[in-house]
């Protein structure tokens, strides 16, 4: 492991804790030419299927990819790093638990937007309109309208909440 400020490779290990439920270790090093610290992160090297994209090109699924289109959605909206880590993790595992060699990109895209339309609508929204490539704006109106509509529907399914009772 290189230092990030000298590129010396001698470093010591001041610190190591896991991470992440586990499946992380974070090891705070020290180097010993400059005697700054930094901090590295140990993952399993776990095997994804290969995506298929829309026009038929094949390319290693990218965790860092999923994760950088998810900030651009969520940029100055009220959603942590930590909700969007989650959400990738989650989206990791399914991956993994599907047991497939290659999966449409297709399928990877509807998860997120299923889980950025639980965590903010406004996110929902910005990332659909770059994944669906809307066309023209019907398409865009057409989506807000599907996005309301299900709205209306959990607030009729979900019980009025009743205010308590002064006693």
């Amino acid at each position: 492991m290189r230092c990030p400020f000298c590129q010396d490779a001698e470093n010591k290990v001041i610190d190591s804790r896991e991470s992440h439920e586990g499946s992380v270790i974070r090891r705070r090093r020290e180097c010993l030419a400059c005697k700054r610290r930094f901090t590295t992160y140990e993952r399993v090297e776990e095997l994804y299927p290969l995506i298929v994209k829309k026009d038929g090109r094949r390319e290693a699924f990218d965790r860092e990819k999923m994760l950088n289109g998810l900030k651009k959605a969520c940029e100055k909206r009220p959603v942590s790093a930590a909700q969007l880590e989650e959400t990738v993790e989650d989206i990791e595992r399914m991956l993994q638990g599907m047991g497939e060699k290659e999966v449409p990109s297709s399928s990877i895209g509807e998860q997120v937007m299923r889980r950025l339309q639980q965590l903010d609508e406004v996110a929902y929204v910005r990332f659909a309109s770059v994944y669906r490539s809307f066309r023209d704006i019907s398409e865009f109106m057409h989506e807000l309208k599907d996005l309301l509509e299900d709205q209306e529907r959990e607030r009729k399914v979900k019980p009025p909440s009743t205010p308590p009772k002064d006693g």
